[in-house]
């Protein structure tokens, strides 16, 4: 069976809701629920890949610590393949706090000083298995040490291995341009970011300006996630959006994104058409937001499964 290789940020979500301003006046504040589940991009995507039934790996750091032996053990449990050199001493592992208003919108408290932004070039092990087949950088602008220089050295060491190259992105930390990405993203085969990234990254408030400045700068495929109004795909030769799911319940966006792109990478695995990659990605996205935390449907999924 082929591999997935996600890179890229493993913590805990401590997740609140609903929360609205009221939480800073008052000594104490009622919430529905509050749970602590993983999180990080590329472990929510590894994850959400795990409970469709890809085999995956998951490269990241996590800390010598009792949640970093939890985030181990929640892999190894659910089926994600984490090896024991990932754990770092001397750092402690990322935790964030999600604050998930009555909207489903989130705001965040983060330890910048923990493994959320730790992860280096040597971290990453390669060449990369030989039952790889596609790669994906779930945490492009996170990790200061991880670059373009370095993105480089990531991306084009999976094409010489023939394997097919996917990034998400974050918001860009240090008003990085399109242009400085450019020797990057010419590496990559499906670049995916949400409106505001993108619009962040290429100047462009518009975005089908945004996506064909992305496509540009050398990606193959440019996916722009939309929210509610599904995706938009951007190629050489056509551009068209896919609309979301209709009738859904919001109840926490944490890591919709994140099962988006899993949905994505899933169907792409298994030979479907880029517009029903789309849809079936913006299926996954919708199931995500249902629920409170980032992949708590996939769980499901995965216990499913094992009945």
């Amino acid at each position: 069976m082929s591999e997935i290789l996600i890179i890229g940020a493993a913590i805990i979500d401590v997740l609140v809701r609903p929360v609205n301003r009221l939480v800073f006046e008052t000594g104490s504040y009622p919430a529905e629920d509050i749970r602590m589940s993983p999180g990080g991009d590329a472990l929510n995507e590894a994850l959400v890949l795990a409970g469709l039934g890809k085999q995956v790996r998951l490269e990241t750091v996590v800390g010598d610590d009792e949640a970093g032996r939890f985030l181990i053990r929640e892999c190894r449990d659910r089926g994600v393949v984490i090896e024991q050199r990932q754990i770092r001493k001397g750092i402690t592992t990322g935790i964030n706090v999600v604050l998930v208003g009555e909207d489903g919108e989130r705001s965040f408290l983060t330890n910048p000083g923990g493994t959320l932004r730790a992860l280096k070039l040597t971290d990453i092990r390669m060449p990369y298995g030989q039952k790889v087949r596609y790669l994906c950088f779930a945490s492009i602008f996170v990790f200061p040490k991880i670059r373009t220089e370095q993105l480089v050295r990531i991306f084009s060491q999976a094409k010489k291995q023939g394997i097919t190259v996917c990034a998400d992105m974050t918001k860009c930390k240090c008003k990085e341009t399109v242009s400085d990405m450019a020797n990057a993203f010419v590496y990559i085969d499906y670049l995916f970011a949400n409106e505001q990234e993108a619009a962040l990254l290429t100047g462009e408030t518009d975005t089908q300006k945004a996506a064909e400045s992305l496509l540009n700068s050398g990606a193959e495929h440019v996916i722009i996630k939309c929210g509610a109004k599904g995706c938009l795909v951007k190629t050489k030769s056509e551009v068209y959006s896919v609309p979301a799911e209709r009738e859904i319940e919001c109840i926490d966006t944490t890591g919709a994104g994140d099962s988006f792109v899993a949905g994505f990478i899933c169907a792409l695995s298994e030979g479907k058409d880029l517009r029903v990659c789309a849809q079936f990605a913006n299926r996954c996205g919708a199931k995500a937001a249902e629920v409170l935390g980032a992949t708590e449907w996939a769980v499901q999924k995965y216990e499913e499964d094992k009945l």
